[in-house]
């Protein structure tokens, strides 16, 4: 339809009432007595195991959820063999080389300090392929980052990858001075450096593919994540470590699942949580629901580097900014006592010796409040 008389005031009314008639909606979110156990990680056929339990909790707390702490958490195998996890902190339990054999079957056992017994399905031990390749291309302002693989066993169908970032980033100003003792002192080569400093961070989507479709058991240039060029992830040095996994069909089905639950939750017609189909069971209680899906797989990884000099130039890269301030000589303990302000450099007047300095706040000046200082292993 369309209103021909648009600058008829009348019009006008009539059409902002029919947009203003539909009140919002706010449906009650009823609280849940429920306490799931939930279980997150997979069983690593070749290298360190890392199984984390934790305790579901209303939408509405804003606290993180509690953890599953001093549990008994066992891998066993179908002919007996038993591998014990050892707790690291907060509901996390580890092996630190697991080797499991792909001619038997796996299952993950817990006993939690109350009693109580759960164990998964046993489940078969699926090998990864080698990660083909992880490049990155710079497009639309951002860093894109792909993977692919390829099983020419045509035995796999089915992926998943995560991933851990590290990149390399600087603070606003670089500090010439310490403020010590109440005194201020040049820094020396032997001072822990607090200009350039490196961040981690681990993926939290779920990433998945499957060949099942294709003609060859082939992912090419799955897009893992997009960096926009303005995020201090690439304003130096940033690194990508590609972690890829085999995954059974049911293994695959159940991340679907939860991949819609996590990316579109909130719609009317999103599946619920309750909808996910474990294969861990609770053997004192067959009634009581549990979160989570145990595979046993091999780990493939590959690792690469994005440096910012082969960014486009025209990128205006991520820089940090930050306010500068003044400290004369006769206010140095009072600004400088707490530590939230550091010097940066001196001021000078008509005499050689500083009559004060610049300072900024700590974060302005010190890496190590968001990052660590010590250069990773792997760095190139």
């Amino acid at each position: 339809m369309k209103i021909r008389n648009w600058k008829n005031p009348i019009v006008w009314l009539v059409m902002l009432l029919v947009s203003g008639c539909v009140e919002p909606y706010f449906p009650e979110v009823k609280e849940s007595t429920s306490n799931f156990l939930v279980v997150n990680g997979f069983l690593n056929a070749n290298g360190r195991t890392s199984i984390q339990l934790l305790r579901s909790q209303s939408l509405n707390e804003t606290e993180a959820p509690p953890a599953e702490e001093s549990a008994t958490v066992v891998v066993e195998s179908e002919n007996g063999e038993r591998y014990g996890l050892h707790e690291t902190g907060y509901g996390t339990y580890t092996h630190p080389n697991l080797q499991l054999s792909t001619d038997t079957k796996y299952r993950l056992y817990i006993r939690t300090k109350n009693g109580n017994e759960y164990a998964s399905d046993f489940v078969e031990v699926k090998t990864s392929p080698v990660i083909e390749d992880v490049n990155w291309k710079a497009e639309d302002g951002e860093v894109k980052i792909y993977v692919s693989s390829q099983d020419l066993n045509n035995k796999t169908h089915y992926y998943k990858w995560e991933y851990e970032q590290t990149w390399q980033f600087r603070t606003a100003f670089y500090s010439v001075f310490i403020y010590e003792n109440g005194q201020i002192r040049q820094r020396l080569p032997d001072d822990s450096p607090i200009y350039v400093c490196w961040k981690s961070e681990n993926s939290t989507r779920v990433e998945i593919g499957s060949s099942v479709k294709l003609s060859e058991d082939r992912i090419s240039n799955y897009r893992l994540l997009s960096i926009p060029y303005n995020s201090e992830k690439v304003s130096m040095k940033y690194s990508i470590l590609v972690k890829q996994y085999a995954l059974t069909r049911e293994a695959y089905e159940y991340l679907e699942m939860l991949k819609k639950n996590t990316e579109n939750i909130g719609t009317l017609f999103d599946p619920l949580p309750s909808q996910l189909t474990s294969n861990i069971r609770s053997l004192s209680n067959p009634d009581e629901k549990v979160i989570g899906y145990i595979s046993a797989t091999t780990m493939e990884t590959k690792r690469i580097f994005v440096d910012s000099r082969d960014l486009p130039r025209d990128w205006r890269l991520y820089y940090p900014t930050c306010e500068i301030d003044t400290v004369m000589n006769n206010m140095l303990h009072e600004r400088f006592e707490g530590g939230s302000l550091v010097p940066v450099d001196a001021i000078y007047g008509s005499t050689p010796d500083p009559i004060g300095y610049t300072a900024a706040a700590r974060p302005c000046v010190d890496c190590t409040v968001q990052g660590t200082n010590v250069k990773p292993a792997f760095w190139e």
